[in-house]
């Protein structure tokens, strides 16, 4: 279980910046972009596509082993440097610990390589769960294991990183149509979402991880909304795994409903890639729209749906900040910073609690997106685009490989009785059918 931070005294709720995890990831995130960026660190990222049993081996090779070792090693150890003051004493058990995690995240992303998974939009998010459960239901979880079970440093830290490949030139790839398509969906969908959840009693902290998931990219922006509210990560494990199993009959029967309804290949993509929750899923179901319409020689709904779902990931900085400025502005009910709590200082200004419960991480990742997209050459961003996003992928696989350790299989089962999933799916059904207007309205007669 993930380490208690040490206690502080009633004078002062304060953390020193060294023991919030907020500021480490920040610091942990912009070392590892330095570094790449300035071409300190140039890891070697070996493929791992793979067709068939017969081409595991090649990727237990010496090479690709080393590869991996290249990234696990420079991971752990920066990890143990930053978190070295929390983890005090458990320090040594963090290391074997955090091999055993990262392990099993390369593993994660190795089963997700395969070509028949990836075309169903199975992310490597689903496998780092399932392997997580699998290890907690099957072996015991001692110590030195929990030590290294660090949840919200792994997934604060991918997040920073993930800002680097949220450009805000890629809004514009869209054209105006795709920019008014983003701009309409998310807000009325993130609404109508989150109202739905309230109405079927959902808690407020589910709702907006949910109406984040539907409204914007699935999973990643779901990471971002529960790192914006300091959400429950077993929450987050669900909701994971609800839009992940959403996205497989959807990519297969949204491209058959756009053929009936003999869509223009320009609006079938905006409408895919505007819906489904996976980069992976859009690229599935375009390409199989494409090949379905014998008019769309030149992969329209693929080049479409491609950038539409593009424009919609771009904002998720955007959305991450409003959210933790609303969900710090409405404030928790209880705890130490909550102005309801009597033991709370009195003469502490509301521009300081504010920036106290604001989470920093959310500050480093828009950081990170602006200086990507503004104040760095884009010929340089274009070069490192590829590291950045194995490193991010290698942490929030080993974020979803620690939920799974710290998670019972019946804990997800039994969440507020399926009441999340049905929220989804409405808010889902909803998002369907104004996104399919909007294509319609706005793509129709786009060349």
């Amino acid at each position: 279980m993930e380490q208690p931070n040490p206690p502080t005294s009633p004078a002062n709720h304060r953390q020193p910046w060294w023991h919030n995890e907020d500021w480490l990831a920040v610091l942990g995130a912009s070392l590892l972009l330095l570094a790449v960026q300035g071409g300190l660190w140039n890891p070697v990222m070996a493929s791992l596509k793979w067709k068939s049993l017969s081409d595991l081996g090649s990727l237990m090779s010496s090479a690709q082993i080393g590869s991996a070792l290249g990234l696990i090693l420079p991971f752990i150890a920066l990890s143990t440097l930053l978190l070295a003051s929390s983890l005090g004493r458990s320090a040594l058990g963090f290391l074997p610990g955090a091999a055993v995690v990262f392990g099993l995240a390369w593993l994660a992303q190795i089963l997700a390589a395969n070509e028949t998974l990836k075309g169903y939009g199975l992310e490597y998010v689903i496998f780092a769960l399932g392997l997580g459960l699998a290890v907690s239901h099957l072996l015991p979880i001692g110590p030195w294991l929990q030590s290294a079970i660090r949840t919200e440093f792994f997934i604060k830290t991918g997040i920073v990183i993930l800002g680097a490949g949220m450009l805000f030139g890629d809004l514009l790839k869209a054209g105006l149509p795709g920019l008014i398509q983003a701009a309409l969906v998310i807000p009325v969908i993130w609404t109508i979402t989150f109202r739905l959840s309230r109405r079927l009693r959902v808690d407020d902290e589910f709702g907006v991880m949910l109406s984040t998931a539907v409204s914007i990219c699935g999973v990643s922006a779901a990471i971002a909304a529960c790192g914006a509210i300091d959400g429950d990560k077993k929450k987050l494990s669900y909701v994971s795994s609800v839009v992940l199993l959403c996205a497989v009959p959807m990519l297969i029967l949204m491209p058959i409903v756009a053929q009936n309804l003999h869509l223009p290949s320009a609006v079938t993509g905006a409408w895919l890639g505007g819906t489904l929750d996976t980069s992976g899923s859009v690229l599935a179901a375009t390409e199989m729209a494409d090949r379905m319409n014998p008019d769309s020689a030149n992969a329209v709904a693929a080049k479409v749906g491609t950038v539409v779902k593009l424009s919609q990931n771009v904002l998720i900085g955007v959305a991450a900040f409003v959210i933790s400025l609303w969900w710090t502005l409405r404030g928790p009910n209880a705890g130490p910073n909550s102005k309801d709590n009597p033991g709370s200082p009195a003469l502490r200004s509301r521009a300081s609690v504010i920036w106290e419960r604001f989470p920093k991480f959310v500050l480093g990742f828009l950081v990170a997106s602006l200086l990507f997209s503004f104040a760095l050459a884009p010929e340089a961003v274009k070069a490192s685009e590829k590291t950045l996003k194995s490193m991010r992928e290698w942490w929030f696989a080993a974020a979803f490989v620690c939920i799974g350790l710290e998670t019972r299989l019946g804990d997800i089962a039994r969440m507020q009785g399926g009441r999340p999933a049905l929220a989804f799916i409405g808010g889902q059904l909803i998002n369907i059918l104004w996104t399919l207007l909007l294509a319609w309205l706005l793509f129709r007669n786009w060349k």
